[in-house]
């Protein structure tokens, strides 16, 4: 065989293994974007009770309130499970999966935040017709099915949930555009850092330690003036 022959029988393996790696990336962002119909917009997390509460008021704080959650709270918490899940069906363990979907359930701190990861969950699963799970559960499921490596699901994942809260802001604070942009870039390392941590976490490492927000999610449920459901 020549050398010409080879390079170009070599290129067209690469071309092919690069083009359903682009295939997966870009249906993971599809489940994660705005357009997918899981009503993510519908849904504060309870930042628009921290809004009210005057603790979420600027860029600043918006960022303080969104790295919190990054970092020790229900991003990182949502993040590991999103792994656990994404690992249990890799192996094919549907018993693990059916566990893990159970704890997330429990896991809520609050009717709303109950009802946000589960409505979600459901819908998503509508969409792709998979189960109904809570969400991180549901979409960290389904990702595992596509020719995708764990930490990009991952930080994917926790990307989209920066974001999701970001344009929750620009109608709650209000900030513009440019601030929340600022937030999600500024929010960057740390989104990466806890996506590396958490595919590498077990569920032993479970945790929480956002108790405003956990606070906030819980008054929520008796704000009389909102836009979101949690």
């Amino acid at each position: 065989m020549s050398t010409r022959r080879r390079m170009a029988e070599g290129a067209s393996e690469v071309e092919s293994g690069s083009e359903n790696a682009a295939a997966a990336l870009v249906t993971l962002q599809y489940w994660l974007s705005p357009a997918f119909p899981v009503g993510a917009f519908a849904y504060s997390h309870g930042l628009e009770r921290a809004v009210a509460a005057g603790w979420v008021h600027d860029r600043e704080s918006l960022k303080a309130w969104l790295d919190a959650l990054l970092l020790c709270g229900s991003f990182r918490a949502d993040a590991v499970l999103f792994a656990a899940a994404f690992r249990a069906r890799k192996a094919g363990n549907a018993a693990e999966l059916s566990q893990i979907a159970e704890l997330a359930e429990a896991l809520a701190p609050s009717q709303e935040r109950h009802l946000e990861t589960m409505a979600q969950g459901r819908a998503f699963a509508e969409a792709t017709g998979g189960a109904a799970r809570p969400w991180p559960v549901a979409i960290g499921a389904e990702a595992a099915d596509l020719d995708i490596g764990l930490l990009t699901a991952v930080a994917s994942f926790l990307q989209a949930a920066i974001v999701n809260l970001c344009s929750a802001a620009q109608r709650s604070v209000p900030i513009g555009q440019t601030d929340a942009l600022a937030v999600v870039m500024g929010l960057h390392g740390d989104a990466v850092q806890t996506a590396a941590w958490a595919a590498a976490a077990d569920l032993a490492e479970l945790g929480s330690a956002t108790f405003f927000s956990d606070i906030a999610s819980m008054q929520h449920e008796v704000q009389e003036t909102r836009l979101f459901r949690s």
